[in-house]
């Protein structure tokens, strides 16, 4: 390459005071802007973000205005999603619905600069979800620019044993949720793309056969390397400080984490700190309480996600039963910060994690997982696995694959391939 791209970067969801969709949105346009010459387009409710972030408007991005529909939408959505938090099917179903305007709205504005040429590419980073389909594809392929979609991910089944978690969550419309591919615009979307970003494993085998030969694994989440520097003391794999993050609800699994580490947490070999909160911290507490280990438990409650690191540094094990993640974003800080993760082997957590760097319960019922994870415990508490080894070939590997400049130089690849300056589509060895 002897020039930087001219990418028009389409991120409805993405601001950087936010987590999950917003951030993983902000955090891949902004690295994308260190390696070509994008433009992001945004929803009007991250104008201010941007600003506060040092973005200019006009000149380095676009804040599009869907306030008069998107208002009165979240007033709907916030009747039929069944509680704060849940019902997160219905929520995407409906923005899904809705999320064309946004992209008409993109097009009166760039639609001209597009069909002259003033772009190589247009990338929408987000929405993440598979199921929102794109007039902007066709519109892009008719003018003769690559559009570029991803990272997908999102859809992972749930699984069989967690049915009650399933309706704890309001998650009706998950049983009906693979009827998106029958929808017109999905195949059309992944017809006139010139390439997609699948952000996990189960979100690529999902597509469409013909759509496979443009399909590129690129996982969802990485993180910013600065904020994850301080390793800790070497002296924490002496002992068992464990850590769960998370919102605490059923799926989420931190009663299972609280029952796993209930011997060792009573014989004062371990201790647990949970980050996070909701519906279920009082049971949780009542839990600890109930087991002889209340003294052994720390609720650290809601945290900024800034000062995660600065709780989560000087822990060992990352003990995280949830049994349905889509990009494991929370896996991949507590590795990089050097804690030994035990998770569910299902979903994206799973496409983290090697034998070599933690450790995989098998997907079953709650009460497999639970003892399969005590067991693991107790191999540790009996020194039978090397931690910090096990740690460091973690961080190398988060360090290799898993930053936000590391995706950026990858999806410039990507375009390299949709703009013919390369001949084979990219393959980064997940």
């Amino acid at each position: 390459m002897t020039s930087r791209y001219r990418a028009l970067l389409i991120a409805e969801a993405a601001n950087p005071e936010w987590v999950s969709v917003p951030l993983v949105g902000w955090s891949l346009a902004n690295a994308i802007r260190s390696v070509a010459d994008a433009h992001i387009v945004t929803q009007v409710r991250n104008k201010a973000a941007f600003e506060r972030a040092g973005l200019v408007e006009g000149r380095d991005f676009t804040a599009i205005d869907t306030e008069a529909l998107m208002k009165p939408l979240w007033t709907i959505i916030g009747k039929l999603r069944g509680g704060a938090g849940k019902g997160w099917t219905t929520v995407t179903a409906l923005q899904s619905l809705f999320y064309p305007l946004f992209e008409s709205m993109v097009w009166r504005r760039f639609g001209k600069q597009i069909r002259a040429g003033e772009f190589d590419v247009v990338h929408r980073i987000t929405p993440l979800s598979p199921t929102a389909p794109s007039l902007l594809a066709g519109r892009c392929a008719r003018a003769g620019v690559p559009f570029v979609v991803g990272p997908l991910n999102g859809g992972i089944p749930w699984p069989r044993a967690f049915t009650r978690e399933r309706h704890q969550e309001k998650e009706w419309l998950s049983y009906v949720r693979n009827a998106y591919k029958a929808m017109p615009g999905i195949k059309r979307t992944w017809r006139r793309s010139a390439a997609i970003i699948a952000g996990s494993r189960h979100t690529a085998s999902e597509l469409p056969e013909g759509a496979r030969g443009k399909c590129i694994y690129i996982p969802e989440n990485a993180i910013d390397p600065a904020r994850f520097a301080d390793y800790g003391q070497p002296d924490r794999y002496a002992r068992l400080d464990l850590c769960f993050i998370g919102r605490l609800v059923p799926y989420k699994g931190p009663d299972v984490a609280i029952e796993a580490a209930q011997d060792l947490l009573r014989a004062g070999v371990a201790r647990l700190t949970i980050i996070g909160d909701g519906p279920m911290m009082a049971d949780l507490k009542a839990l600890a309480a109930r087991l002889g280990v209340a003294d052994a438990v720390t609720f650290a409650g809601w945290v900024e996600h800034r000062e995660v690191p600065e709780i989560a540094r000087d822990k060992s094990v990352f003990l995280f039963p949830s049994v349905r993640e889509f990009g494991g974003g929370a896996v991949i800080e507590a590795m990089a910060l050097g804690l030994v993760p035990i998770i569910a082997d299902y979903g994206g957590p799973a496409e983290i994690v090697t034998g070599e760097t933690g450790f995989r319960l098998p997907i079953g019922s709650r009460e497999i997982m639970r003892d399969r994870a005590a067991q693991v415990l107790a191999e540790m508490a009996a020194e039978q696995h090397d931690l910090a080894a096990m740690a460091a070939r973690g961080r190398a590997r988060i360090d290799a694959l898993y930053s936000w400049e590391r995706k950026a130089a990858q999806v410039v690849e990507v375009y390299d391939w949709v703009t013919g300056k390369r001949p084979d589509r990219p393959d980064f060895g997940f």
